[in-house]
């Protein structure tokens, strides 16, 4: 499967903002969207005017990256909510929410949503007592995410430790000294800290 390889603080500087894609560097002064505010690349200190069309096509790519999602994944995911009840834009971000890697990486179980998805593909995590090793899985209410028995014994979780500056959304519950989590409910719109305006993205893809 295609994804990208190169250096992900490029795509925070492309963007504006952090993304938070980087772990514990993103909460440092070492991150260059604090040290080099401006997009990357020869033209990045120049004035750019973008078009609408622009302005909603950046929106629309900050979120793929936020999620770490390629561009038909993306739009499934949208037109899976186009067809839900409630404001889609709304609706999207809930998708992207329950992804398997966002939620382990929402539970503190890893660094960045990057490592959390290769986490999960190397067979680390259960559902239900279940093993997934599917990234994109969505979870519902209900679900118990934990790391698998045969896993605690691995360094990695061994010396885990949850990160004190990221706190655990109010729809999941963490038992980190467990490592483990469950999924109270579905998020409500105020407790996606995702920075995007998502009704942009809805106006991209009804144009």
């Amino acid at each position: 499967m295609a994804r990208y390889t190169g250096p992900v603080c490029r795509l925070c500087r492309r963007e504006g903002v952090k993304l938070y894609l980087k772990g514990e560097k993103c909460y440092t002064d070492k991150c260059p969207v604090v040290r080099r505010a401006y997009p990357p690349g020869q033209h990045g200190q120049g004035r750019r005017k973008l078009s609408e069309y622009g302005v909603h096509l950046r929106e629309k790519q900050k979120a793929r990256r936020v999620y770490g999602v390629l561009e038909g994944q993306f739009r499934g995911y949208f037109e899976r909510a186009a067809k839900r009840r409630g404001r889609t834009g709304d609706v999207l971000l809930q998708y992207l929410e329950r992804r398997l890697d966002n939620v382990v990486y929402r539970l503190g179980l890893a660094a960045s949503r990057a490592q959390a998805r290769q986490l999960v593909r190397h067979n680390h995590f259960e559902v239900n007592g279940r093993r997934v090793n599917i990234p994109s899985f969505l979870v519902k209410p209900g679900d118990v995410v934990a790391v698998r028995e045969r896993s605690r014994n691995k360094p990695f979780f061994k010396q885990f430790a949850p990160n004190a500056s990221r706190m655990v959304p109010a729809w999941l519950e963490s038992h980190p000294e467990e490592l483990r989590g469950t999924v109270l409910r579905l998020p409500t719109r105020e407790e996606i800290d995702a920075p995007v305006q998502e009704q942009l993205i809805v106006e991209l893809y009804s144009r």
